[in-house]
């Protein structure tokens, strides 16, 4: 039991989650050819939901700049990316679970419904203004030696202080 708690009910060291998330981020790249990203997938499933609502987002000027988000046959929902979000929801969802850490959370008034929804689709936003979110754009590109992950990683910080600070002075 004690080695139960240890593995799954106690947090683990920051250089072991580090070490872990950049084994299997290799791992996925090997076996992909793709770097671990999330938000092209989100994106994939809210085009998806437009589409049959009759909308055609593949006219739209970002996915005409874009097209080659996706691999030959894959559409906006059948995607690795489709994948990846799934696997990453059940086994965030089974750890919970290990853990008995799982807990639905009431929604506390509108105002938090409102900020959070806001801050959801301002974080989707400039998700895809840097062609990336905090998986794709930083974590998937420093080890890959590119520019612009030391570049998204800067102002993810600035970002966040003064998210930081708007929270502290407005919502809290």
């Amino acid at each position: 039991m004690k080695v139960y708690d240890t593995i799954l009910k106690k947090p683990w060291p920051y250089w072991v989650g580090g070490i872990l998330l950049g084994v299997l981020n290799v791992i996925l790249l090997l076996e992909t050819k793709t770097s671990w990203g999330i938000s092209t997938g989100f994106l994939g499933w809210g085009v998806y939901i437009l589409e049959k609502f009759g909308f055609d987002p593949s006219k739209w000027h970002y996915f005409v700049m874009n097209r080659n988000t996706f691999e030959i046959g894959e559409t906006f929902v059948k995607n690795h990316y489709t994948i990846l979000i799934l696997a990453m929801i059940l086994g965030s969802l089974i750890s919970t679970l290990l853990a008995s850490e799982f807990n639905w959370k009431r929604i506390k008034n509108k105002k938090q419904l409102f900020f959070g929804l806001l801050g959801g689709i301002l974080m989707g936003y400039g998700a895809r203004l840097s062609h990336g979110c905090n998986i794709g754009a930083y974590f998937s590109a420093i080890p890959s030696f590119s520019l612009h992950g030391w570049i998204f990683g800067i102002f993810m910080f600035v970002g966040a202080w003064i998210g930081c600070k708007i929270l502290l002075k407005f919502i809290l």
